[in-house]
């Protein structure tokens, strides 16, 4: 099997020596090329036809985000965008991955990080998972393809929906949030696997583009109607009872498969919750985070709703995968029909 071609875009010539080190050091990859900006980059792109490309963000001629916008329109690719954690560094990534990237790498201590070497690990797995997408597939879905809805009983006034994402998460969250509607009432909780700091700058983008109120969730605040909840990186998102009421608990005990948020955290603390309708999603996403929380919620409620992405629209098919494979989920559904039928689903129950 041939390795896979890349080409490392970074105005610092020690990341470009650190990165080409990082990705030659797996004999699955190959680095082709390295360029120093992002018009020097889209000429050996054209020259060499990578595979995968990593660019920087915040580079002089031309910056990665322009640079991303001509690879999308003239030769689209899987692109891993390597970002600072600025505040302008981080809005600029979730832009990114947004519009075209498959994925991004935090630097870990700015934008020349003498230490980059400690997310060797997270480097090599994420080239590794953008060459396994297709960034050229169409994700169109046929209007008339609707799963036919099976009649639930909505035992209980109050709903909550629940949400995991991975590896093209954030492009399928704002569709799915663009797609329930402004006067969609129930509380939603968000889990996207995101390092400290781009949480907030997702939640902030999704908010601007929704009606809804789309906020990253901080400890202890009371669950809210018509409130979209996203998990801060680097912490596990917990629901608890408190009184009457239900509300957010982060903590930061131990990764789950080397996550922190995890998906499996925030399923299965809804598992312990009782008189709530429950619907779960499982997005996009590498791994299987996601189907052990589903499994729990199916034993301590079997009326839990589960709801996987289908092959057809997700980037990355690992986490609907092993979701369906728990034979828990109750819909395999494409990314441009997830909002309306989680909409369908819950319309007949108020919120929390």
């Amino acid at each position: 099997m041939s390795p896979i071609r890349v080409i490392v875009v970074d105005d610092s010539a020690f990341m470009r020596k650190m990165i080409t080190d990082i990705l030659e050091s797996d004999n699955r990859i190959q680095v082709i090329a390295t360029a120093r900006n992002g018009a020097d980059g889209l000429k050996k792109i054209k020259e060499l036809s990578p595979d995968v490309v990593t660019l920087d963000v915040e580079m002089p001629i031309m910056d990665g985000m322009t640079a991303l916008a001509h690879i999308m329109e003239d030769n689209p690719l899987p692109v891993v965008m390597l970002s600072s954690l600025t505040k302008e560094g981080t809005t600029n990534t979730l832009q990114a991955i947004t519009t075209g990237a498959v994925d991004f790498i935090a630097k870990p201590s700015g934008s020349i990080s003498l230490d980059i070497a400690n997310i060797k690990q997270e480097i090599i797995e994420k080239v590794l998972a953008a060459a396994q997408v297709d960034v050229t597939k169409s994700i169109q879905t046929d209007e008339d393809d609707k799963p036919k809805l099976v009649p639930t009983r909505q035992l209980y006034a109050k709903t909550i929906v629940l949400v995991g994402a991975s590896t093209g998460g954030p492009r399928a969250l704002q569709r799915l949030i663009l797609d329930l509607p402004e006067d969609f009432s129930n509380p939603v909780l968000i889990v996207q696997h995101m390092p400290a700091g781009f949480t907030k700058s997702l939640a902030d983008r999704l908010n601007n583009l929704s009606g809804l109120h789309i906020k990253e969730a901080k400890h202890g605040e009371i669950i809210q109607d018509r409130t979209v909840y996203i998990a801060p990186g680097n912490f596990h998102m917990k629901i608890r009872k408190v009184g009457t009421v239900h509300a957010i608990e982060l903590t930061q005990e131990d990764e789950r498969a080397g996550h922190r948020p995890a998906v499996d955290v925030l399923f299965e603390s809804a598992a312990t919750i009782n008189r709530v309708n429950k619907v779960a999603v499982v997005l996009t996403g590498m791994g299987s985070d996601g189907s052990k929380g589903i499994e729990q919620l199916k034993r301590n409620d079997p009326e839990t709703i589960v709801l996987a992405e289908s092959e057809e629209s997700a980037v990355i098919y690992g986490m609907p995968k092993a979701a369906i494979k728990t034979n828990a989920v109750n819909y395999i559904v494409h990314l441009h029909k997830m909002g309306e039928m989680i909409h369908a689903l819950t319309k007949r129950t108020g919120g929390m």
